[in-house]
């Protein structure tokens, strides 16, 4: 019940209150204003960034439908109004590292507020971050900015959306670290809706805890691009090598995962010393695999690693429902000529031969399993449990192009996301 002093108070409010909301409108108008006047269109972006125009509607849809568009709009917002170079670099990390949390959280059920796209799904992590590299690669800061300060914020990006820059295990005894790796969907000229498994389950997977027989058992999670160049630069290194170091919080076993055929679970036996293939920038190689000159290589250059992931224990876990082997395919140029054709088996790689392909093929998944695993060799770890899980192609794509998800669809991600995180688990059951 008012009183008069509080009616008098109202009657004086409401006109200010009235002001408050005028005022508050013409900035909103302003900052759409500011907000287009902050990124030049005219520069160019990436051809896997032009695909967020090229795939519409489908793109905007899972950022609408997990509401993840939000922080791509908070991002930019943050962008138009940095002053200087230094906050521009605490707002890319923040933004960027909050965009990893939050896509994890909602993989693994803490964010049901976050739209109604099935938590398996990790494309709105992936769409947003297009977003947020193209807004900075045509942002127009109000202050002087290098192309190679630029890049270095990009850099920042990426790691810090991708869960790099957040790896962090305990030392001591009686607890085992355990670090993985998936990646972003690719081919996706050809399919906008792509998804990949293996982001799925590190999404999953990453920070997990699970109890083992002797001892709990941590897993830290990582996504890489589907690029060259990325790899080139070293993200594979950067990733893994911090955590490869001798000392108290050294990883116990690494475990990098992609995408593989339809409807089984591969172990690769080796990785290959040669990569060929398209990425999602629609750039090609086919050569060897080059070292990075800012961590330590092995000498020699091995053709071929062999896994050292505990296969016999993760084959026995009988996780379901694909079926899970040891594959030794690979491709190889012979002694004494290595000369074509190369010849191509299921044997293992002969002595003295050059690689051509290992069992994962000489895409990057074989390339992520030999750059992690050579700079294992490199830094003297070559008895840690390592390799790489070809996981089960993903299937059943809604039939109308127009739909990016339907029940056939999720079932098939689910299983095979959540077979992929049991055999993770049997891994890390089996180290000790």
């Amino acid at each position: 019940m008012f009183t008069k002093r509080s009616s008098g108070l109202c009657l004086f409010l409401i006109p200010v209150l009235l002001t408050s909301f005028l005022i508050s409108a013409e900035p909103q108008g302003a900052l759409a204003e500011t907000k287009t006047a902050c990124f030049d269109s005219s520069v160019p972006i990436t051809p896997e960034e032009k695909r967020i125009a090229d795939g519409a509607p489908i793109p905007q849809r899972i950022l609408k439908e997990s509401r993840f568009n939000r922080y791509v709009d908070r991002f930019e917002q943050a962008l138009c109004s940095a002053p200087n170079l230094q906050t521009a670099e605490k707002l890319v990390e923040r933004h960027s590292t909050q965009l990893w949390q939050t896509a994890v959280d909602r993989a693994q059920g803490r964010r049901p507020d976050l739209g109604s796209l099935d938590r398996y799904d990790d494309r709105p992590l992936y769409w947003a971050r297009l977003h947020m590299t193209r807004a900075l690669r045509q942002w127009k800061p109000d202050f002087p900015i290098t192309g190679v300060q630029r890049q270095e914020l990009l850099k920042q990006l990426e790691y810090a959306s991708r869960g790099i820059t957040s790896v962090q295990f305990p030392k001591g005894k009686g607890i085992k670290r355990i670090l993985v790796s998936g990646f972003d969907p690719y081919r996706l000229e050809q399919e906008f809706r792509r998804s990949n498994p293996s982001g799925a389950s590190a999404l999953q997977l990453d920070r997990m805890r699970i109890r083992t027989e002797d001892g709990s058992a941590i897993i830290q999670a990582v996504i890489f691009p589907v690029r060259w160049e990325d790899f080139e630069d070293g993200i594979v290194e950067d990733a893994f090598g911090p955590h490869l170091i001798q000392g108290p919080h050294r990883i116990d076993l690494m475990m990098t995962i992609s995408q593989g055929g339809p409807r089984r679970m591969a172990i690769e036996g080796y990785a290959g010393r040669w990569h060929t293939g398209i990425d999602n920038r629609l750039e090609s190689r086919s050569g060897v695999i080059p070292t990075v000159s800012h961590w330590p290589m092995p000498n020699p250059l091995p053709e071929f690693i062999e896994t050292t992931l505990p296969v016999q224990e993760m084959i026995d876990a009988s996780t379901g429902p694909w079926p899970v082997l040891r594959n030794d395919e690979v491709c190889e140029w012979l002694p004494p000529d290595f000369s074509d054709p190369y010849s191509c088996h299921d044997g293992g790689p002969t002595s003295g031969s050059k690689a051509r392909s290992g069992g994962g093929g000489s895409y990057l998944s074989n390339e992520s399993q030999y750059r992690s695993n050579r700079l294992r060799l490199g830094l003297g770890a070559q008895d840690l449990p390592g390799g790489h899980l070809h996981i089960a192609e993903l299937e059943f794509y809604p039939d109308d192009p127009s739909i990016h998800i339907d029940p056939d669809f999720k079932h098939h991600r689910k299983v095979t996301v959540d077979q992929t995180v049991s055999l993770v688990k049997a891994a890390a059951h089996a180290v000790y």
